[in-house]
């Protein structure tokens, strides 16, 4: 019976220093903070945030809760674990997650690329066998306790990825999880306004070192401009291991990376291996993704070459640079959706991916959020690469005006506060063969778009 559960009712109750009421001999097999996703058999943590998970502890029974995590018992309910604090008890078992598991534990963070590199990571520790990695992007303070919550003992390996806003959120994550290898994927402008530097960004992200544990070790970004700065930041954390990937990288160094038909045909060396794989995916930035996660498989002992053969099966997630073919009206275009989050380093590698495409090109650009008192500033800064790339942009949102200001005359397209306004302007201006890229920040709804131009095609 344990083996196939994640949690025993008295083991979650010893891990969380809980009491067990209405019943003792569940057996969960997974944990759900969300009633609409819940599954049969999961644990449901009753989470108080912005609505009081207790009003739905019902509902999860009804769904097929094996039993609830309250700070308050639910009089009527079925089983339940009374802890003083609920998020505190999430904690509590990932914590006993971590000890019981002899899997080698891998933390991501960065200011872009992070969950496509843990994606990647996913396929290329598989190898290793089973790899226990957030279906989303959970990298937060509550995201991360449940993913490591989750963690199986049958799991080979894990991968955890690590977000923040603010200095201190990735110390709290890193400690947590208290992983053997972590890496950094890049250091960009995103959350400027909350940390006032790119050196301070550096210093936020160089915290995933602190949960390092004794002989693991650091992958960094060779390329970056803050390579040093996050070098000593790791070495002060007592990591004496890092190992630099990218162009001028030693331990993982890229080659080449060349566009083709069917993805990117990329050659690099990992820990003086060299190798050679086609990875369903555009732009050096994908390739550098690919390496640090190449990197990561290599060090926890999987063949360089066995790894990146199973990057093959290694495909975008939507809105982090899918590409397909849509039929609207009768006319065939390339669509590019980049449309989960933007920030100006995002921006210009999604921009050259469209600059490396056929026919007419197209660029829809929403504006990039938490940029602080420079935010007007770095939307101008992208007209250059986005005159070089596209034929016509089409913006949205207040601060993308900025942008359009910059543009030449005969570049600019049309603009509205709402992204979703594009809609027929878009389907006015479309030509058979056009590509098209969409991006920009969650909260531009640019996604919201992309869906809207779906609902008016459909895919080949």
């Amino acid at each position: 019976m344990t083996a196939q559960y994640l949690w025993l009712a008295y083991q979650a109750a010893a891990a969380t220093k809980g009491t067990l009421k209405n019943g003792d001999g569940w057996a969960a097999s997974g944990l759900s903070i969300d009633t609409r996703s819940l599954e049969p058999g999961n644990l449901f943590v009753a989470l108080t945030a912005e609505r009081d998970g207790h009003d739905f502890v019902a509902q999860a029974f009804e769904k097929g809760a094996a039993a609830a995590l309250v700070s308050r018992e639910v009089k009527g309910a079925g089983p339940q674990l009374v802890v003083p604090d609920t998020l505190r008890a999430v904690e509590a078992l990932a914590q006993a997650a971590r000890d019981r598991s002899f899997a080698p534990l891998v933390g991501v963070t960065g200011s872009a690329g992070k969950t496509t590199t843990k994606e990647m990571l996913r396929y290329a520790l598989a190898p290793l066998g089973k790899v226990h990695a957030a279906e989303k992007s959970f990298n937060n303070h509550i995201g991360v306790p449940l993913t490591l919550a989750e963690l199986p003992p049958s799991a080979k390996a894990g991968v955890f990825e690590m977000g923040m806003n603010h200095a201190g959120e990735i110390r709290g994550l890193t400690t947590l999880v208290k992983p053997h290898l972590a890496l950094i994927t890049t250091i960009a402008e995103a959350h400027i306004e909350f940390l006032g530097s790119m050196e301070a960004i550096a210093d936020a992200k160089a915290e995933i070192a602190e949960g390092v544990r004794p002989g693991g070790a650091m992958i960094l970004p060779a390329d970056s401009p803050y390579y040093e700065r996050l070098a000593k930041r790791c070495r002060e954390a007592g990591v004496g291991d890092l190992l630099s990937f990218g162009t001028t990288g030693k331990a993982a160094k890229l080659f080449r990376a060349e566009e083709g038909e069917e993805g990117l045909h990329i050659e690099a060396e990992i820990l003086g291996k060299r190798i050679s794989f086609l990875m369903a995916a555009s732009g050096i930035h994908m390739a550098s993704n690919a390496l640090a996660a190449l990197l990561a498989a290599a060090r926890t002992g999987v063949d360089a070459q066995d790894a990146a053969d199973a990057l093959a099966a290694f495909r975008m997630g939507a809105g982090r640079g899918e590409r397909y073919q849509l039929e609207i009206d009768g006319k065939t275009i390339t669509v590019l959706d980049e449309s989960y989050n933007a920030n100006p380093a995002s921006m210009r590698a999604a921009l050259s991916v469209l600059k490396a495409m056929p026919g007419r090109k197209v660029a829809v650009l929403g504006e990039m959020k938490e940029l602080g008192e420079g935010s007007a500033g770095f939307h101008a800064d992208l007209a250059a690469p986005a005159s070089d790339a596209a034929d016509i942009v089409h913006t949205a949102g207040a601060m993308m005006e900025h942008l359009r200001n910059a543009l030449p005359k005969e570049k600019r397209g049309v603009h509205e506060e709402k992204a979703t306004d594009l809609v027929q302007p878009l389907l006015v201006n479309l030509n058979e063969g056009d590509t098209v890229l969409f991006k920009g920040s969650n909260a531009s709804r640019v996604g919201a778009l992309v869906g809207e131009l779906l609902k008016a095609g459909h895919r080949r």
